[in-house]
């Protein structure tokens, strides 16, 4: 696999949540620490995301944005 973004995380499906048009897949990247993503039920479905399967979370931001209540 070759793409652009600097951002790829390896982890481990630990949830999928399956809808008729989205499914939200969770993954664990480190010991505790977990990352969800919401994809097209089709394409879950094409990529074959099973729990304990092995994946890539990619993340392509131009800005993150952090808000405080104070």
């Amino acid at each position: 696999m070759k793409i652009s973004a600097r951002n790829v995380l390896p982890g481990k499906v630990t949830a999928i949540v399956r809808g008729p048009v989205t499914t939200e897949v969770t993954l664990e990247i480190a010991p505790g620490v977990q990352i969800t993503s919401t994809i097209t039920s089709a394409s879950a479905q094409s990529l074959g995301i099973k729990e304990g399967g092995k994946v890539y979370g990619v993340i392509k931001a131009s800005s993150v944005m952090i808000a405080t209540d104070d």
